[in-house]
């Protein structure tokens, strides 16, 4: 599918500037924002190959470093759940500033700690976000009272063997008051990493934005 816009942008955030890579195909169904997990970045190759599956469903992306490198080197910083959701609604407010994606509907794609920031950014901007996904995600780390004030539909993607966190994502469900959906990977473990389960994520996911981004007139 041709691109109608593929670039570094640098968003701008209390002063620091964190980059990111903005993908929009033409005519997008919507926009999802992407919150990557704990030591990762917009060069995560499994976030790289979901936003690659979303641009063929005609759903545009923004991978962006939530951290900056020198942040990054502090482990506790990539647990650091308010935080990361501070920059994600900042880079939410970006996008709704900006010429090519105001108009788009918004979801959030969230992946281990990420997924905890998505929730919590989603509960603090309602009607703004439309749908949110987790893959492989730490759920249960945005609190029980932000899950329950989640009001957009809300996809858990958790594989098979990664037994824990899918313990974790179970209890999280319960504690949502929002359309969520666990769906459990056959085979796979925390980072999806056996052969054909991460091409699984990306197909969940897709239908779920495509399904849940309403097209903005």
């Amino acid at each position: 599918m041709k691109i109608l816009l593929e670039d570094q942008v640098q968003i701008e955030i209390n002063g620091l500037m964190l980059e990111g890579i903005l993908a929009v195909p033409p005519d997008a169904k919507g926009l999802v924002l992407f919150a990557h997990g704990s030591g990762s970045s917009r060069h995560s190759p499994r976030n790289n190959f979901v936003a690659q599956v979303l641009g063929d469903h005609g759903v545009g992306t923004l991978l962006m470093d939530l951290l900056s490198p020198e942040e990054d080197q502090d482990p506790s910083a990539r647990f650091d759940i308010a935080l990361l959701t501070e920059r994600l609604v900042a880079a939410t407010h970006w996008v709704h500033h900006q010429r090519l994606t105001k108009h788009l509907s918004l979801g959030y794609f969230g992946a281990s700690t990420g997924a905890a920031a998505a929730l919590r950014a989603a509960a603090q901007l309602g009607a703004q976000v439309h749908a949110v996904v987790s893959r492989g995600g730490r759920p249960d780390l945005a609190g029980p009272s932000l899950l329950a004030k989640v009001t957009c539909p809300t996809l858990l993607l958790v594989g098979s063997l990664d037994e824990e966190v899918l313990a974790l994502n179970r209890q999280a469900a319960r504690q949502m008051h929002a359309d969520v959906h666990l769906t459990v990977v056959p085979g796979a473990t925390h980072l999806f990493e056996e052969p054909g389960t991460l091409e699984a994520v990306a197909r969940h996911a897709a239908q779920w934005f495509v399904q849940h981004l309403p097209v903005k007139p």
